[in-house]
């Protein structure tokens, strides 16, 4: 049973940063596609930016372009977000998933996290 644990999120300002990372256990992941979903308060769960097994980036939602970075460390089984210059409009839940595809949509994914809070005040 693979589980995945993220950390990392926290209350910041506009334009600070933050790294999330999600640690995976309970199996070897090279394989899979990792990917980071968010949730802001009262909307849909939507896709940020996946990673392959093999490390294909998975083109990351418009609105991060530029300021988003996903990585992942296979040996660690961990995967990274750095996030920078933080906005408003950036406050949400965020969770990482896991996927035998690379894909960005969430039906796709079948083991996700628990989320971290991310909250970027004005």
């Amino acid at each position: 049973q693979v589980q995945l644990v993220e950390s990392g999120g926290g209350l910041v300002q506009t334009g600070d940063s933050l790294r999330l990372s999600c640690v995976a256990s309970g199996h070897s992941l090279s394989t899979y596609t990792m990917a980071w979903f968010r949730q802001p308060p009262g909307e849909e769960r939507s896709f940020v930016a996946g990673v392959t097994g093999s490390g294909g980036i998975i083109d990351p939602t418009e609105s991060v372009k530029g300021r988003f970075t996903i990585s992942r460390d296979n040996h660690k089984n961990t995967m990274y977000l750095q996030m920078n210059s933080l906005k408003p409009e950036d406050t949400a839940v965020y969770y990482c998933a896991l996927s035998a595809v690379a894909a960005r949509t969430a039906a796709l994914y079948n083991t996700w996290g628990q989320g971290t809070q991310v909250t970027v005040s004005s």
